[in-house]
């Protein structure tokens, strides 16, 4: 059985490593190079179905090959077998790129079955050039719903699960959204959260990075913040009413923030980053966060400390960011799959936008709704500095095992692809 998997943007990237994992495994390959307790994928098995023949296509959309290879490194991805390349540009574009070059790769490769991850717009494009084939499509991390048609990303979601034969979904609820959408419950399989096997595959090796070092950093003694969202990032009023919030929480704790080039670019723009230490690589050093501006005097104290505690850094890799995460005090994101990954880790998660595909994360999880407003935003900083930690949350499934249900789900229905 050959089975194409696509990938475009960083956020695949962990969803599509756990599979190929699992394909290996069931084809009695697996024996992974690092492996932990966290994880049975090391023991070798044959094959009980037909082996199936991976292709990875990486479509390009948010990064070339060589900028998102230490991606592929840290998550232990071989070298894509197709590179499309189609670069960055509107939805429209973007999408309609990846129609074009994608169509060409099936029809050369003639799969019995394309899978597709999470919600960007490669994996709509993806999905639909299979579907006019007449090939079937798997959609994994399937039924998540904000209810926000704002989010090109709800639109990516809703129109994939109408078009896929397999929906995958990583919690109850989104068995629920499907099927008050008319979808079949023969279609529909809940298999866990794949994101999550990443995240416990590589946690030991994150452990050992040497970025709280680099950074002088002290575990849980600092707040990581991530923006990426267009909601956030190009309106003037948004990101500066978030970076007001910032501004003021870094009077209390520092802030360490991965910013997109875009996103500095758009800090820049708005005259935003004259509160903030930048500096051009996480390897520079950095003079420790809690102790500049030290021998200042009261006054200039306050505008030192304001200034120098938010530290802007470029993108990380995945284990570098994973450590970070793992031990801060508490995380500020738009992300989506950061929710899911501070819910995992119990860590503190205050989510900047009104809605949130993943409910769980607020019932079951760490995570709070806190849009864009600075008085939101301060008020839940403070309740997480003034509280203890939580007991950690197990949310059904979240086990690191969800790459391998899937690989069986196809491998027994083979015979029908």
């Amino acid at each position: 059985m050959k089975i194409v998997l696509v990938c475009g943007a960083r956020p695949n990237f962990m969803k599509v490593a756990p599979l190929l994992r699992a394909i290996a495994k069931h084809n009695g390959l697996s024996k992974p190079n690092k492996p932990n307790k966290l994880n049975k994928l090391n023991e070798l098995k044959e094959p009980k179905e037909l082996p199936i023949t991976p292709i990875l296509v990486h479509t390009g959309q948010h990064y070339d090959y060589e900028m998102s290879q230490v991606f592929f490194q840290d998550l232990e991805l071989p070298k894509p077998d197709v590179y499309l390349g189609v670069g960055s540009g509107t939805h429209a574009e973007q999408t309609g790129k990846v129609m074009i070059e994608f169509e060409e790769v099936l029809l050369k490769e003639k799969p019995d079955l394309v899978v597709v991850v999470g919600d960007v717009n490669s994996t709509l494009a993806a999905a639909l050039a299979a579907v006019k084939l007449d090939i079937p499509v798997a959609h994994v991390e399937a039924g998540l719903r904000s209810y926000d048609r704002t989010m090109p990303e709800e639109i990516n979601r809703l129109l994939t699960d109408q078009i896929s034969d397999y929906l995958f979904t990583p919690s109850r609820d989104a068995d629920e959204n499907l099927k008050r959408e008319g979808i079949p419950p023969e279609k529909i399989f809940f298999v866990g959260n794949v994101m999550v096997d990443s995240l416990l595959f590589n946690k030991a090796r994150a452990d050992q990075s040497q970025i709280l070092a680099r950074l002088k950093l002290a575990e849980k003694g600092y707040a990581l913040l991530t923006l990426h969202r267009p909601s956030n990032v190009d309106e003037e009023h948004s990101l500066t009413n978030i970076m007001g919030a910032i501004t003021k929480i870094s009077e209390w704790i520092p802030v360490v923030f991965p910013a997109h080039p875009r996103t500095r670019k758009k800090l820049r723009e708005f005259n935003l980053d004259n509160h903030a230490t930048l500096i051009a690589s996480p390897t520079e050093t950095t003079p420790p966060l809690s102790l500049r501006g030290a021998k200042a005097t009261k006054q200039s104290q306050h505008k030192s400390q304001s200034q120098s505690n938010i530290l802007i850094i470029p993108p990380l890799s995945y284990l570098d960011f994973l450590k970070l995460e793992m031990y801060a005090k508490f995380v500020m994101t738009d992300s989506g799959g950061i929710q899911e990954e501070t819910t995992v880790l119990n860590v503190p998660c205050l989510t900047l936008r009104d809605t949130t595909e993943r409910p769980i994360t607020i019932t079951q999880g760490t995570n709070v709704l806190v849009g864009n407003s600075p008085p939101k935003i301060i008020e839940e900083v403070s309740k997480i500095l003034a509280s203890k930690s939580q007991s950690p949350s197990h949310i059904e499934l979240w086990d690191g095992m969800t790459a391998e249900r899937i690989v069986e789900i196809l491998a027994s229905r083979s015979y029908n692809l």
